[in-house]
């Protein structure tokens, strides 16, 4: 193990953080807010710590091989979620604990939008878009932000890409070069972030709204600037505008990159994935509408249509923003909704989920099996359009979905031995490892309720379910440490 490296780069990495402090700094100080101070101390701390990491072994070069680049991920996102609990402890408006502010700084992190904060519509500016912000960075993960840095400084940035990066393939690089994929991903996710804040303006937002939903619609975070989430605006047009870039959030961003080199369409219906994708999101949007419409849901068909489609979107990309109770529905729209956040979005895209790319080879994989009874004798492959699927993929396909199943079965159990009950359990384990945040019980609205142990299982949860399990499940090899 090479601590020298290790030290370099999360200094590095520290050092990039503190940054994020200032934007909170800014608006507080146009705001005339006296949690200014709570920012500018933050930045200090945290850039102190990277200084004093950084500083000497900053001239150390090595390469930074796959089991560093694991250790730093894993450990960076929990130091990086315990340092951003800092504004949320030292702020004059809250009164959180330490388990409280690390839960909240951890579903920022990890784009799960799980809250233990109530009255967001009386907090100042800068405390509300720091939570926004923090969302923003994970979405697309600051890792892959310090990937386009760390090959200038002679260290080798794949290792933490690739540990990084959601997906089951993860070797490919839309350029030859890590730094330019890394930098490639960021300016298509600025580009659609400030599309996004641009069209929420135009529809009747104020700019810090606008802003502010914009960094965690792209991310398909979840956190508002308001208790009522979307609802607050009683807009439609607000609410399609945010269907469709949590929609185009939720796809594969080197589809984005290539559709946009190619200059053409044609790119995204000649996926697979976004095809399922696509066609998973309608039939159960409209499926869900027709079940609202049916058993008198609202007065129109188009408000059953737009707000059991919103729904249905901020569930299955993982978003978490709401226009309505949907615990008020026919149980049958809640539970569906739940199962969607297990689906999930892309893979390569800002949500979380088991993804659409693992459930269409889980199918395929099935329906091979079947065929293989049929015609023992025969040769038959897994395929994804014309082409032929490695066995690796699909080993690791279906050894992802069994350490998914037995973690998820190992916190649900936990949580109900603290003393919850089976639905509110279930749901609070499904909202945080697939990045959710609303769930149902307890937990349809917020975590505010849940005892500490709970809250700390949540914790983990969605440190789990943001790294993709194996990442963090790893540490826990002997092996990996032997290796």
């Amino acid at each position: 193990m090479d601590f020298r490296l290790l030290q370099k780069i999360f200094g590095l990495l520290l050092i990039i953080f503190s940054f994020s402090m200032l934007p909170p700094i800014i608006v507080a100080y146009f705001d005339y807010d006296r949690d200014q101070i709570t920012f500018i101390k933050t930045f200090f701390i945290v850039l102190a710590i990277g200084t004093l990491l950084f500083a000497p072994v900053r001239h150390y070069e090595k390469e930074l091989k796959n089991r560093e680049g694991f250790i730093i991920v894993t450990l960076f996102w929990i130091v990086f979620s315990g340092l951003g609990a800092i504004p949320f402890m030292l702020s004059d408006y809250l009164n959180l604990s330490f388990t409280d502010a690390v839960f909240e700084s951890m579903s920022g992190f990890t784009t799960t939008g799980a809250t233990v904060i109530k009255g967001l519509d009386y907090l100042p500016h800068s405390l509300l878009f720091y939570r926004q912000e923090l969302q923003w960075f994970g979405g697309m993960g600051i890792i892959v932000l310090a990937v386009a840095i760390l090959p200038i400084l002679g260290i080798g940035g794949m290792q933490l890409f690739k540990a990084e990066t959601p997906g089951p393939v993860k070797d490919a690089k839309l350029t030859p070069r890590i730094m330019g994929t890394a930098k490639a991903l960021y300016q298509i996710y600025l580009v659609i972030t400030i599309l996004c804040a641009i069209t929420y303006k135009l529809l009747g937002m104020n700019w810090f709204d606008a802003i502010s939903h914009s960094l965690s619609t792209v991310a398909n975070g979840g956190f508002s600037t308001h208790d009522a989430s979307f609802a607050w605006f009683h807009s439609a047009e607000l609410e399609v505008a945010a269907i469709f870039f949590m929609v185009l959030s939720g796809i594969n961003f080197a589809l984005h990159f290539t559709a946009w080199n190619s200059r053409s369409l044609k790119v995204y219906w000649q996926d697979t994935e976004f095809k399922a994708y696509i066609g998973i999101l309608v039939v159960s949007s409209l499926l869900i509408s027709i079940y609202l419409a049916i058993h008198g849901g609202y007065q129109t068909a188009m408000t059953d249509l737009h707000h059991g489609s919103f729904q249905l979107v901020s569930f299955m990309t993982t978003s978490g923003f709401g226009v309505a109770e949907f615990t008020t529905w026919p149980t049958f729209i809640p539970v569906l909704l739940v199962f969607s956040g297990f689906i999930g979005g892309c893979a390569g895209s800002t949500a979380g989920g088991i993804k659409v790319i693992r459930i269409v080879l889980l199918a395929k994989q099935g329906a091979r099996e079947i065929k293989q009874l049929i015609h023992p004798n025969a040769l038959l492959f897994v395929k994804l359009g014309k082409v032929t699927v490695k066995e690796r993929v699909t080993s690791a396909v279906w050894g992802f979905f069994g350490l998914y199943f037995v973690s998820f079965t190992v916190l649900m159990l936990l949580m109900m031995a603290v003393g919850l009950d089976q639905i509110t359990a279930f749901s609070a384990v499904a909202a945080c490892i697939n990045n959710v945040g609303p769930g149902l019980g307890e937990v349809a609205s917020s975590f505010i309720g849940m005892n500490d142990i709970v809250k700390w299982l949540g914790v983990f949860a969605m440190l789990l379910g943001r790294l993709e399990i194996f990442t963090v499940l790893v540490l826990f090899s002997p092996s990996f440490w032997k290796s």
